[in-house]
């Protein structure tokens, strides 16, 4: 018998304000029964629960995200992001076009943005 990962959980300072960056992010609604003020907040179709938690964030995560953008380039999909609040924390993209964009969520939460579909050649 083995197990299945039902959701990745995210701890928040705000389940909600966090998961609707992720859902403009990601292009996915956040569940029907969730509102403003609720202490666990899903994303539909990505797996993502969001958990309003007391404690901040203190430290670099274990575990992140890799976003590969599937209609745009890796440059549009940061700048994209980058308006939709998210910060620059490392550019680790190279003039050759490998690499990679680390960028952190609202709440300091990092994550990658990779190459897009159509510039890989894997």
């Amino acid at each position: 018998m083995t197990s299945a990962i039902r959701h990745v959980t995210v701890d928040s300072a705000d389940a909600y304000r966090l998961a609707g960056f992720w859902s403009q992010v990601l292009g996915l609604p956040v569940h029907e029964d969730d509102e403003p003020g609720d202490e666990a907040v899903l994303i539909e179709g990505a797996g993502l629960l969001f958990v309003t938690v007391p404690e901040p964030k203190s430290v670099k995560n274990r575990v992140h995200l890799d976003l590969q953008p599937q209609d745009r380039t890796r440059e549009e999909e940061v700048e994209r992001v980058l308006a939709l609040g998210a910060t620059l924390v490392d550019d680790r993209r190279n003039p050759d076009g490998t690499g990679w964009a680390v960028l952190a969520d609202p709440e300091g939460n990092e994550f990658c943005v990779e190459r897009g579909a159509a510039q890989r050649d894997d």
